[in-house]
């Protein structure tokens, strides 16, 4: 419940920088897709991550316009769209940049992805 409370459980847009810095304090774990909107790729990993956060409630599933946080993108040295922060503890722990670590196709599974976020150690997978 309290998890469902700090909006876990749906994989949603936050609108700025400043609020990313306050979903993140509020969580221990964060998985946040940088995208834009013309970018396909982005739209795959939407599919993928809508699945995982109802899946996997223990964890926060968030996405962000890379073209509206500069800062951010700057900071976090993203260069590649779409790019998955993986959040542990307000630190970024691990990145998935594009689609290399899912098989770079565009084709990859849900589970396959629920596995790479398996190994960050970012939800609780078996």
């Amino acid at each position: 419940k309290e998890w469902l409370s700090k909006g876990h459980g749906e994989y949603r847009e936050i609108p700025s920088e400043r609020d990313f810095f306050q979903e993140v304090k509020e969580s221990k774990n964060v998985v946040c897709h940088f995208y834009r909107d013309t970018t396909f790729r982005c739209q795959i990993m939407d599919k993928h991550l809508t699945v995982l956060a109802k899946k996997h409630v223990e964890t926060k599933f968030l996405k962000l316009n890379a073209e509206k946080s500069p800062f951010l993108c700057e900071r976090l040295r993203i260069k590649v769209i779409p790019t998955v922060a993986l959040i542990k503890d307000g630190k970024t722990q691990d990145y998935i940049v594009g689609f290399t670590d899912l098989g770079n196709t565009d084709d990859f599974t849900t589970e396959t992805l629920e596995w790479r976020l398996g190994c960050a150690d970012i939800i609780n997978y078996r």
